[in-house]
């Protein structure tokens, strides 16, 4: 059996627990090293528990000829993925710097591994609290097992993703000995239209998850992430920019400083709001209970 609470550094994440709140930086500072502390310091303001960058090597991703989604072609003005890529690239040694960054202005550091070389570092070197598995990685079964090896909590996405191929890759981890895991849903469209976010299937991964499912969130918006937790996330993910007008490829689909902040007291409202369930009358309704009824 797979955990119901999952430790990630100082907080645990759960039913039961306040919701997880990630600013993913991803590589929306540019291959600025600057661009990425602003993001850290404009996350930390918002009230989010975490911020998450990509790392990866161009090379060990895409051949030089590969072309670029439709919505890359859209927000970045690169020729193909590969020198689009090859401008977002941070060197592995400024990871290290952001991770301090980061922990020294109260929040925990994640990042998404994109290849072998790149997970290899988060394991042995930078020392992450958690692995983030993104969901093209959903169906590699070797980047799977490379991931369990590390023995730390995972976070897995399934973007792309049918519920077979969520189910063999649980089945995956389970078996390579992971016992902390939390599962988000997504879909992997930047930004994702409503008819196509399916908030619905959080339920049918609660159904064959007995663990934490929380939601990775491409909508543009906050009604998306609210409903999510009302449905029962525990972990909301949402890609963070300083200005959407930004070149390249996640700008569009991200959110804005100031909208995150709305977004994290939005969601702590809304877990006082939804309650503990019982029906009886709330201690704000007591004098109106004594001189309503007849």
């Amino acid at each position: 059996m797979f955990e119901k609470t999952v430790k990630i550094g100082a907080r645990e994440v759960g039913e039961g627990h306040p919701v997880f709140v990630v600013a993913e930086a991803g590589d929306n500072h540019n291959g600025d090293v600057k661009l990425a502390l602003r993001l850290i310091e404009e996350a930390a303001r918002t009230g989010v528990d975490a911020v998450k960058f990509q790392i990866f090597r161009t090379e060990e991703l895409v051949c030089r000829a590969a072309p670029k989604a439709s919505y890359q072609r859209q927000g970045d003005p690169h020729p193909d993925q590969y020198s689009m890529l090859k401008a977002l690239e941070l060197p592995f040694a400024v990871f290290p710097m952001l991770r301090r960054e980061a922990e020294q202005r109260g929040l925990i550091f994640l990042c998404s591994a994109f290849g072998f070389e790149s997970q290899q570092f988060l394991i042995r070197e930078l020392g992450v609290p958690a692995l983030k598995i993104p969901s093209g990685e959903l169906v590699n079964d070797e980047f799977l097992h490379q991931a369990c090896s590390a023995r730390l909590p995972l976070i897995l996405s399934t973007g792309m993703g049918t519920r077979q191929e969520v189910e063999d890759a649980l089945h995956l981890v389970y078996d390579a000995g992971c016992r902390h895991l939390v599962l988000l849903h997504a879909t992997s469209a930047y930004p994702c239209p409503a008819s196509d976010v399916n908030l619905r299937a959080l339920s049918t991964l609660m159904r064959i998850f007995n663990g934490p499912v929380g939601f990775s969130d491409h909508t543009t918006g906050n009604t998306a992430r609210l409903e999510a937790v009302a449905l029962g996330a525990v972990l909301i993910e949402k890609h963070f920019t300083l200005d959407r007008a930004l070149p390249g490829p996640d700008h569009a689909a991200s959110t804005t400083p100031e909208e995150m902040k709305a977004l994290v007291e939005q969601i702590r409202f809304l877990e006082q709001a939804l309650g503990d369930g019982v029906k009886a009358p709330r201690p704000a309704e007591r004098d109106v209970r004594e001189v309503a009824r007849k």
